[in-house]
């Protein structure tokens, strides 16, 4: 019928020319959308928080470190060189697995009972920053003159420290302090600290520093460097293995 709406529609299509061998093609395009957005409508009289309320950051670090400094409730001592350390068991057990060892476990002595434990081969300062650290989760902070001249010295120090009492992050950050003293006088020195103590990332910066011909050839008439080829002769041929121009 000339009224019937599908025929009209069939019409039309068989009139158009894309129709070939009795068929035609349909071409769909399909958007997808990774990410789904929704907007939530807030809530008649509902209050934006974030306006009105500041959440302070933790400062639980300041209390720990004010519970080294009183020495509220200590119940072990360190007597390090001529000076004494009044700590807390639980504290130094549950940051580090060797005080746990030494004051609960098998490495537990005669002395840690009576609760006084000696530590040899280490300065006093040395400890006292170890002790900050374990408290706070951060370092002591010095003068400027202090920093300038003793840092480095500090940081490898503590770096032979944190790897004894295996506290992996103060050992990670005394690293990335010793990156920035790496010059001719000292890379010798630090490269040995590195290879003793297994820091990969900080022996790789010493590596870097003497890629340069002119820095291992000045770097080789230091005393450290004596030192380094005595004490890691394995670093030795590493370095003469790597090519220079």
């Amino acid at each position: 019928m000339d009224g019937d709406p599908q025929s009209s529609s069939r019409g039309k299509i068989w009139r158009n020319r894309s129709i070939k061998d009795d068929s035609f093609a349909i071409r769909c395009d399909i958007v997808v959308i990774n990410e789904l957005r929704v907007e939530e409508e807030e809530a008649p009289g509902q209050v934006d928080t974030p306006e009105f309320v500041s959440v302070p950051p933790s400062d639980l670090h300041q209390y720990l470190g004010n519970l080294l400094h009183t020495e509220k409730g200590a119940d072990v001592v360190f007597e390090v060189g001529a000076e004494t350390f009044a700590a807390h068991r639980c504290v130094l057990a549950i940051r580090s697995p060797v005080f746990s060892a030494e004051l609960f476990g098998t490495m537990k002595e005669g002395d840690t009972a009576a609760g006084v434990v000696h530590i040899d081969d280490m300065e006093a300062q040395v400890f006292k920053a170890l002790l900050h650290f374990v408290y706070t989760d951060s370092l002591p902070k010095a003068d400027k003159e202090e920093k300038q001249a003793e840092e480095d010295v500090m940081s490898q120090h503590l770096l032979v420290a944190a790897d004894r009492y295996n506290l992996v992050r103060l050992k990670l950050i005394c690293e990335e302090k010793l990156c920035r003293y790496i010059d001719v006088g000292t890379v010798a020195t630090i490269l040995t600290l590195a290879e003793q103590h297994h820091c990969h990332g900080l022996k790789k910066a010493c590596f870097s520093f003497l890629d340069s011909l002119a820095n291992l050839k000045a770097a080789m008439n230091t005393e450290g460097f004596d030192h380094l080829s005595k004490s890691c002769p394995s670093v030795m041929m590493e370095l003469l293995a790597v090519p220079r121009a």
